[in-house]
């Protein structure tokens, strides 16, 4: 047990050694300093030039949200086209068939959005063009439409007036060349070097040590993985995702993988920092975040080491934990660790099966993801921490007597208005998708009784987990749900495309009316945003909104199967 607790340790303590000069390094690139990749500016210019853009050009944050929308829908038409026809394009070596709409209407948004949420099996449901040139092309774009969109943020916050924010494309293409792009790389190759295929060869026969034969799916695997990870989209190659042997081989690999995930979103944090040169409010974010990581962190590691007790009251010796659904090269420890960091962060790739997780482990992985606020996905964990910074604001500043202002801006009612919505978005799209399916099923069990292995406490946590994860842009579920119908297609990309797009035009709608604002300088009258004593106020309007809104929900499911297992 102490060996597995020192190994996630480690892990955590060497993402934060590397996310920290990682995010001096990125304010730099958005800032236009000098640094070490300037070599790839020629490359840069000629991607400019061939699409006729003026990166020089400043745009207001309207500009910024229609280039950000149109430039999507165009992906998501071209993913639509592919998917739906790759039964007859060419790079299908297993002859894997073409989608149905609902499902290619649910695949092509859910990558599109950095979700990754998949009611299909990766190996089987795709082609290998399907794989390249939608799901590996789309979490490269979409993780770098939400880094873009959190630098217009980092702009709005500086200290001049102004509506000109930048450049949407500049940030899109530096956040690919500078960054996603060769770091992919680099992970991609430590991921081949150990064994994750890269090939764009078909299925390959082997014979087992029982002596079975069986043909064994490979791809170009490592490539993909990569940009999952570090893109925290989340969607596996194989369908076992990253529990399964080729897509992540050993625990070397596992390490990788989960500091690849992380290591964005809390450079962004510290970005945010070194860009205003206001380090003390990264570190507040950043203390924020992690004692929320950690909250939820400690209680799934204790569990999952604990095992189950009602296996133990048959007799049956849990040393190594609650073993089902988990690899034993990882452990019980690290695969806990692995759920929270992909529920917190909106990866959502796997190393072992949530849906055999303890009851009280999966509530954990579920407000994870209802807040969404701790560390969160590439660029857009930034903007939801921002509508909850916003709203703390307000509320301290009225409760103290004091004027509400984030760093020398005035917080009025048109930004709180956007910031309440925004929040309270979140558990309308989870709270309303899980009542609405969960109605249709009481209504009529037996033609819904494909959806439901197990219409108990537990089925009840595998719909809410489902439309929590598709909110959060998560992409994980639990397994037992049967998803590939065109209810749970339709609804929950609905639900996708609202809880993406929303989210990132409010924070970016604030941003840009707060430029706008004339700059005013601190006095004895102002509130410090970054202090301790402001992030418990941060803490607890995340708690209160977030949190607390999905107390009975939470009730009927996990919190009722775990008192059923005594």
């Amino acid at each position: 047990m102490i060996n597995e607790l020192l190994g996630i340790g480690a892990i955590y303590f060497l993402t934060l050694v590397l996310a920290l000069p990682l995010g001096h390094y990125l304010a730099r690139v958005f800032k236009g300093e000098k640094n070490l990749l300037d070599f790839l500016r020629p490359v840069e210019s000629s991607i400019f030039r061939l699409s006729g853009i003026d990166a020089r050009r400043e745009m207001s944050w309207q500009q910024h949200l229609v280039a950000l929308l149109t430039i999507n829908l165009v992906w998501f038409l071209l993913a639509m086209l592919v998917l739906s026809t790759q039964g007859s394009l060419p790079l299908n070596p297993d002859q894997n068939p073409s989608m149905s709409p609902d499902l290619a209407f649910n695949t092509a948004i859910s990558f599109l959005v950095n979700c990754n949420l998949q009611h299909y099996s990766g190996e089987s449901g795709l082609s290998y063009l399907s794989q390249i040139v939608v799901i590996t092309f789309l979490q490269f774009v979409s993780a770098a439409t939400g880094i873009a969109a959190a630098v217009v943020v980092f702009n709005a916050l500086q200290t001049r007036a102004t509506d000109k924010l930048g450049n949407f494309y500049n940030y899109f293409i530096k956040s690919l060349t500078r960054l996603l792009l060769p770091g992919s790389l680099l992970v991609a190759l430590l991921l081949a070097f150990n064994g994750t295929p890269m090939t764009l060869q078909g299925k390959q026969e082997l014979v087992t040590l029982q002596g079975d034969s069986v043909a064994v799916s490979r791809g170009p695997v490592a490539a993909m993985v990569a940009i999952k990870e570090l893109g925290t989209n989340g969607g596996g190659f194989y369908g076992a995702n990253s529990a399964h042997p080729l897509e992540n081989p050993n625990y070397l690999t596992n390490a990788i993988e989960n500091i690849a995930l992380v290591i964005i979103p809390v450079a962004m944090v510290f970005a945010l920092g070194f860009y205003l040169n206001r380090r003390k409010l990264a570190l507040m974010i950043f203390g924020v975040m992690t004692v929320g990581f950690v909250v939820l962190l400690a209680p799934t590691v204790y569990y999952e080491l604990q095992g189950n007790p009602a296996i133990s009251h048959l007799g049956v010796n849990q040393a190594l934990g609650a073993l089902e659904g988990k690899e034993m090269r990882f452990g019980a420890a690290a695969s806990a660790y692995w759920s929270i960091t992909n529920t917190v962060i909106s990866c959502g790739s796997v190393n072992s099966m949530h849906d055999s997780f303890m009851p009280l482990s999966g509530l954990t992985q579920m407000l994870g993801m209802m807040t969404n606020a701790f560390y969160g996905g590439c660029g857009v964990g930034l903007l939801n921490f921002f509508a909850y910074l916003i709203i703390a604001v307000f509320i301290a500043g009225l409760m103290v007597g004091r004027t509400p202002e984030l760093l020398g801006k005035k917080i009025e009612a048109r930004e709180m208005k956007i910031a309440i919505l925004v929040t309270l978005l979140h558990p309308l799209l989870i709270l309303a998708g899980t009542a609405l399916t969960a109605h249709l099923y009481t209504g009529n069990p037996q033609e819904y009784a494909g959806w439901l292995a197990n219409p108990g406490y537990h089925g009840f946590s595998e719909i809410l987990y489902e439309f929590t994860s598709s909110a959060a842009n998560n992409g994980s579920g639990f397994e037992g749900l049967g998803d590939n119908t065109p209810w749970w297609n339709i609804s929950t990309g609905v639900v996708l495309l609202l809880s993406r797009f929303l989210p990132i035009i409010g924070p970016v709608a604030i941003a840009g009316l707060l430029a706008r604002k004339k700059y005013v300088p601190e006095s004895a009258g102002t509130l410090p945003a970054d202090t301790a004593t402001f992030g418990v106020m941060v803490m607890a309007v995340i708690v209160i909104i977030a949190a607390l809104a999905f107390f009975p929900a939470l009730a009927l499911g996990p919190i009722a199967e775990h008192f059923s297992l005594y």
